[in-house]
C-alpha cells in the first residue's frame, strides 16, 4: 500500500547582493591562488632546469667572447685556453722618439686565472639566493651574460721589463769640456742626462692592462742637465785671442819711448787660461783670458823704461824784469799702471779687439813751465859764491862745466834737502866726463870727473853764506889749493867733496820760498860762481876766518919710476901740502837774535900730503932713496 504523506509548507526570506569589499577579497584570493600555482609551477620548472643543467654553465652565459652555454667548467676551460690569448699577444708598446719596444701582457706581469674564471661563468645562477639566481639564470637566457676573465697582475715583472729597457735609453750626464793647449784650442759638447721615469711608465701601463687593453705608452724621462752644456761661445773666444798678434801702445808717446809692443800668438797661448766659473747650485760656464800672472810678468819689464821722474821746469831770474825764463821745460812724472793694463788688455779681449792702449799714471811737477816767480817766491839774489879752477887742465876744466850744467836753473822747493849726488847723476866717459885728477886710496890719481869737487865746493859756499843748515859735508883728504882762493873766502876749511855714493853734499831749504840756483862758468877767469835766488827772511850771516892749528908739515916728495914716460922725462902728480885742524864759524841773526845757536863750528882734519913725481926708467938725477910714506 503507498502511503502518501503531505507536509507543511515552510516560509523563505528574500536574497541581498555581494558588497564590493567582499568581491575584492575573493578576487585577490583567487589571484593569489592563481600566484602561489605559478609560483609552484616556475619553482618545479627551475628545479627541472637546474637538475637538467646541473653539471654545466647556464645557457647565455659567456666569455671573452666565447658561449659557454651548456659547457662543463672543464670544456669551457679547454676553450677558453684556445680563445682567450691576451696575455701573450704583443700588444703594448713603449716608445722614445723613433725607437719602441713592444711587450706582451705577459712580459709584463699579466696572466689569466682559469680556474676562477671557469668558476665565474659557471656561478651565474648559483649564488644560492633562489630569487637572485632564477633572475640571473633568466637574464643570462633572455638577453646573455659577459664574464669578464679573471686576471692576475705582478707589477714586478713591469718593473723589472722597464728596468731593462732603462739601461738602454740611459743617458749621463756629461759637462762640456774646453782646453787649451798654446794655440790648439779643443772642446767637446756637453750632454744632458736622461734617466727613465721607471715608476711613471709602470703607471702609465697599469690600467691599459687592467682594461685588457693595447696601444702606445710614451716613456717618461728625469733629465739632468750638465752644469756647462755647451762652451762653443768661448772655444771661438779663445781662438780669436791666439789668432794674431796682440799690440800694445802709449796714447800719448814721448820722444825716445819705444813700442809698440806685440805679444804673439805662441806667447798668447802660453798666457791662455781656461777658468770654470759656477753660477750657482746648478750651473756653471767658461771663462776664458789671458793669465794675469803671465801677462803681468810681460808687462813688468815695460815699467821701468816708462818711468818719468817728475822734472821741474828749470829757469833763469832776469834782474830786470825780476821775472822767472824758462830754459828748460818741465816733465810730469808717469808711470805704468800695470793693474789697469792689464784691466784694459781684458776689455780690449772681451771686445775682440787685438791691440790696447798701455794705462800710465802721470802726476804733474810741482813747478811747471808756467810758474811765476811770485808763485815760487822767487824775488832776489839771497846767496852769491864763486870759487877759482886757474891752472886746471882742459879735462878739468871739462868735468867742472860738465858738472855745472846739471844744475844750473834748478829748483830746490822750501823744505826739501837738496842732494848734490842726487842731480849730479852718472859721472862717466858715456856722458861727457872726462879723465882727471882725483883723490882715490889716499892718492892722487887720474878718474874720470877730476874737478867735480870743485862745483861741490862752490854751492856748499853758497850754501853756507847763505845761513842754509848744512845736512851733509866732507872734506878732502888734503888741502886743495883751488879753494883756498877766492873773492869771500881765503883759507882753508870750506871744501866739500863728493863721490857717489857713499859721500855727498847735502843742504836744506828752510825758508818758506822756493829756491832757484844758477851756475856760471867762465873758463877764460877760470871762475865758477853760483848764485841763489829766492826770498829773503832777513836772516844775516856772518862767516869768521879760519882757525887753522896742529899744523904738520909734508913729507918728503916721492919719486915713482912710470914705464909710460920717456927716459929724463919727470912729472909731478902731486902736491905738497900741509896737515892741519881748521876750524870755522858762521854766525846767523834774524832780528838781531841767533837762529843758529847749535850748530857749532864748522872743524876739518886736514892729512899732511907729499908731492908725488912720475920718472921714466933711465932717468938720472932721482934721489935715493926714495923716502917711503
Amino acid at each position: 500500500m503507498h502511503t502518501t504523506s503531505t507536509l507543511p509548507a515552510v516560509p523563505t526570506r528574500p536574497r541581498r547582493p555581494l558588497s564590493i569589499g567582499i568581491w575584492l577579497a575573493r578576487l585577490g584570493i583567487a589571484a593569489g591562488f592563481v600566484l602561489a600555482m605559478l609560483a609552484s609551477a616556475a619553482l618545479i620548472a627551475m628545479a627541472v632546469f637546474g637538475l637538467r643543467h646541473r653539471d654545466v654553465i647556464y645557457p647565455g652565459v659567456s666569455a671573452w667572447g666565447l658561449d659557454l652555454s651548456g659547457q662543463t667548467p672543464a670544456a669551457a676551460a679547454a676553450e677558453l685556453i684556445v680563445a682567450f690569448d691576451y696575455p701573450a699577444q704583443p700588444v703594448i708598446t713603449f716608445r722614445d722618439g723613433e725607437r719602441a719596444w713592444t711587450a706582451t701582457p705577459a712580459q709584463l706581469g699579466l696572466t689569466v686565472d682559469l680556474a676562477r674564471t671557469v668558476n665565474a661563468a659557471y656561478g651565474v645562477g648559483r649564488t644560492g639566493s633562489v630569487l637572485a639566481d632564477a633572475w640571473d639564470t633568466f637574464s643570462a637566457w633572455y638577453a646573455g651574460v659577459q664574464v669578464s676573465p679573471v686576471v692576475v697582475y705582478d707589477e714586478s715583472q713591469t718593473l723589472l721589463y722597464l728596468n731593462a729597457v732603462a739601461q738602454v735609453v740611459y743617458r749621463p750626464t756629461v759637462e762640456a769640456s774646453l782646453t787649451a793647449e798654446a794655440t790648439t784650442i779643443t772642446t767637446t759638447p756637453g750632454q744632458i742626462g736622461r734617466q727613465l721615469d721607471v715608476l711613471a711608465a709602470a703607471a702609465a701601463v697599469r690600467p691599459v692592462l687592467l682594461g685588457l687593453g693595447s696601444g702606445d705608452i710614451p716613456l717618461v724621462f728625469i733629465e739632468t742637465p750638465p752644469l756647462v752644456l755647451d762652451a762653443s761661445a768661448q772655444a771661438a773666444a779663445a781662438r780669436a785671442i791666439v789668432s794674431a798678434p796682440f799690440s800694445l801702445t802709449l796714447a800719448e808717446p814721448q820722444p825716445g819711448d819705444q813700442g809698440p809692443w806685440a805679444i804673439e800668438p805662441a806667447a798668447l797661448g802660453d798666457m791662455l787660461q781656461v777658468r770654470r766659473v759656477e753660477d750657482g747650485p746648478n750651473a756653471a760656464h767658461y771663462e776664458v783670458g789671458l793669465d794675469r800672472a803671465a801677462l803681468q810678468a810681460f808687462l813688468q819689464p815695460l815699467a821701468e823704461p816708462l818711468r818719468q821722474t817728475a822734472r821741474n821746469a828749470r829757469f833763469i831770474f832776469n834782474d830786470d824784469t825780476r821775472q822767472l825764463e824758462m830754459i828748460q821745460p818741465s816733465q810730469a812724472a808717469r808711470e805704468l799702471d800695470v793693474v789697469a793694463s792689464l784691466a784694459a788688455i781684458e776689455a780690449a779681449l772681451a771686445s775682440g779687439a787685438h791691440s790696447a792702449q798701455l794705462a800710465v799714471t802721470i802726476t804733474p811737477p810741482a813747478a811747471p813751465g808756467e810758474a811765476t816767480a811770485e808763485a815760487l817766491g822767487i824775488r832776489e839774489l839771497v846767496s852769491e859764491q864763486s870759487t877759482y879752477f886757474v891752472g886746471s887742465s882742459a879735462e878739468r876744466v871739462r868735468n867742472i862745466e860738465v858738472a855745472s850744467a846739471r844744475f844750473h836753473g834748478l829748483l830746490i822747493p822750501p823744505g826739501e834737502t837738496f842732494s848734490f849726488n842726487a842731480h849730479l847723476g852718472d859721472v862717466s866717459l858715456d856722458t861727457g866726463f872726462a879723465e882727471a885728477l882725483i883723490i882715490y886710496g889716499g892718492r892722487t890719481i887720474r878718474g874720470v870727473g877730476g874737478g867735480v869737487c870743485q862745483v861741490s865746493t862752490t854751492v856748499f859756499r853758497a850754501a853756507y853764506f847763505g845761513g842754509y843748515p848744512i845736512v851733509e859735508r866732507y872734506s878732502h883728504a888734503y888741502r886743495v889749493g883751488y879753494y883756498e882762493r877766492g873773492d869771500t873766502w881765503r883759507g882753508p876749511g870750506l871744501d866739500a867733496t863728493v863721490y857717489a855714493p857713499l859721500v855727498d853734499f847735502k843742504f836744506q831749504n828752510d825758508s818758506a820760498a822756493w829756491l832757484l840756483m844758477e851756475v856760471y862758468v867762465n873758463p877764460a877767469a877760470g871762475r865758477l860762481t853760483w848764485r841763489f835766488y829766492s826770498t829773503s827772511d832777513g836772516r844775516q850771516v856772518t862767516v869768521g876766518p879760519p882757525d887753522v892749528r896742529n899744523v904738520v908739515p909734508a913729507p918728503e916728495p916721492l919719486y915713482e919710476e912710470d914705464p909710460e914716460l920717456a927716459p929724463g922725462q919727470i912729472v909731478q902728480v902731486d902736491y905738497a901740502a900741509e896737515g892741519a885742524d881748521v876750524s870755522v864759524a858762521r854766525t846767523i841773526l834774524r832780528d838781531g837774535v841767533p837762529i843758529n845757536a847749535n850748530e857749532g863750528s864748522l872743524t876739518t882734519h886736514y892729512q899732511p900730503w907729499r908731492a908725488v913725481f912720475n920718472y921714466g926708467p933711465g932717468t938720472q938725477g932721482i934721489p935715493t932713496p926714495t923716502p917711503t910714506p
